[in-house]
């Protein structure tokens, strides 16, 4: 059996002031610490390796029950981390709050115990964090029996029960936003885009709801950033940029107007600028799109955006957006710097990268090495998003790239096994439930064209193609293949005979 990579990929995920602080409090207990053994031998390894470790400690008692060594390792890690951190986010503190009132309140000191209620329900409202208001109005119900056992009828309970169904509203309310968020997510993370008419009809019954199309709907700041969220990503899913943006950049002003709010939510604000750099990019507002990707490379300065999960999603999210520019620009040359910046950051975040950004940047790296006529280098790329067996997520991304991996081979004159892809691939396509036509029109034409040897008697198909594309793309349906890949300025580029990155700067100068 292999062995369990848990306590290594926690060590390896911690800080030079996380690892100061956990062997300062080590070095506080007293006795033999061969935790502290084991943890720095797992510290130093690049690789997880079990029997290197067991080799290391071959003459070490423990070495016999080596398992509960590391799983008590773990636990003193996680320990140290929860002090370390017990003063970071809004959560550990009220965390800790409550904590302090549950014990003065044992020792019945009550009028102590009301000054932290009083004080952490204070920060409670002001963060929004209603699981710990209701918490904390139970503390309030509580000390408000002993002032009534003390002869102290200062405060009407009434009072308490009001605010406390105040609270439950506002829990209830957010926690249905949570639901459609929930649903809407589902939909975007497997397909991207509404691929057909039954995905369009799940995606107008969410954006119906009362919730999302009622106005003042929202109880709280909290719940309106995610009913403004859930209309963009409802919008995007249906291609309609111009109302997707308004949706993000609202978000984004509820946040920028609540910091509180905003240190709390760091990836919802990540996630909303990424959003809006979409849109930028859509409307091919590039100048726009580089600002924002500036202003979210900063945000580690700021307070709440320093963790690794948070700059593990403005890594991906800028980087993809770069990337994008790139490819409208027709600039590969840039996009082949930035893709070993790229290259170099999935080596380092390795798994904390999750497999939307992965499959994301495999495809985008595909893109890079062929606009910059590699395309050895962009078949690699491509391969290792196909030869994933990814079922559910992001499959618009998997359909594209069978698409992509045809034109691929075709540039490297992989004839022979071209007619053999184009087969499978056809199959595969006809299998999934899209409107898309354009795909068949691709295939339909390569078909043609891997039968013909002489350059120049390609030029007229291509010509032909270009002109059946053009038609096909006044439909706004179709129009979204053109974001996986710019078909129009690849055929043009074959009639042309131009490099594709030339036919990609003549189209964007055409839109201007």
């Amino acid at each position: 059996m292999k062995a369990s990579t848990e306590l290594f990929d926690l060590v390896q995920s911690l800080t030079k002031s996380e690892k100061r602080f956990f062997k300062l409090t080590s070095s506080l207990q007293s006795g033999e610490k061969n935790y502290l053994k084991i943890f720095d031998h797992i510290e130093k390894q690049k690789v997880y390796d079990e029997d290197l470790l067991k080799h290391e400690f071959r003459n070490e008692t423990f070495v016999k029950h080596f398992p509960s060594e590391k799983n008590h390792l773990y636990k003193l890690i996680l320990k140290s981390l929860r002090s370390f951190h017990s003063d970071k986010t809004i959560s550990s503190i009220l965390k800790q709050e409550v904590k302090n009132i549950e014990i003065l309140y044992r020792k019945a000191l009550f009028a102590e115990c009301n000054k932290f209620v009083t004080r952490a329900k204070k920060q409670a409202i002001l963060h929004e964090k209603f699981y710990y208001w209701f918490e904390l109005l139970g503390w309030e119900k509580l000390l408000l029996e002993e002032a009534y056992e003390a002869g102290k009828f200062d405060r009407n309970l009434d009072e308490l029960i009001i605010e406390e169904q105040e609270v439950i509203n506002k829990l209830r309310n957010l926690a249905e936003y949570q639901m459609l968020y929930s649903r809407i997510n589902y939909l975007y993370r497997s397909g991207g885009f509404s691929k057909n008419e039954k995905e369009r009809a799940m995606v107008d019954e969410i954006a119906n709801h009362p919730l999302i199309k009622g106005k003042n709907t929202a109880l709280s700041s909290r719940a309106a950033t995610i009913c403004y969220y859930i209309q963009g990503l409802c919008a995007a899913t249906n291609r309609d940029y111009q109302t997707s943006f308004f949706k993000f950049l609202r978000v984004k002003t509820i946040l920028d107007n609540n910091p509180l709010l905003k240190r709390d939510l760091a990836k919802r604000y990540v996630r909303t600028l990424k959003n809006l750099l979409y849109c930028y990019i859509d409307n091919n507002e590039l100048d726009k799109a580089t600002e924002t990707i500036q202003m979210m490379r900063l945000l580690p300065n700021e307070k709440g955006f320093g963790s690794i999960d948070v700059k593990v999603k403005i890594f991906t999210s800028s980087y993809i957006a770069e990337l994008m520019i790139c490819d409208r620009k027709g600039t590969y040359d840039k996009s082949l710097e930035i893709a070993e910046e790229i290259i170099e950051g999935i080596e380092s975040y390795g798994q904390k990268i999750n497999k939307e950004q992965q499959i994301v940047f495999f495809y985008n790296l595909t893109y890079v090495y062929f606009g910059a006529g590699r395309y050895n280098d962009a078949l690699k790329w491509v391969n290792k998003l196909l030869n994933d067996n990814e079922q559910t997520l992001r499959q618009d991304i998997y359909n594209f790239a069978r698409l992509f991996n045809l034109i691929i081979h075709f540039e490297l004159n992989n004839f022979d096994l071209l007619e053999y892809v184009i087969k499978s691939t056809s199959r595969y396509l006809k299998k999934q439930k899209k409107d898309y036509q354009v795909e068949f029109l691709i295939i339909k034409y390569l078909k043609k064209l891997i039968k013909i040897d002489d350059e120049s008697t390609r030029i007229p198909i291509f010509e032909k193609m270009t002109l059946e594309l053009e038609e096909t793309f006044k439909n706004p349906s179709e129009r979204v293949v053109l974001q996986y890949f710019d078909y129009l300025s690849w055929t043009k580029s074959k009639a042309q005979q131009i490099p594709f990155a030339s036919a990609v700067q003549a189209r964007q100068a055409e839109l201007g």
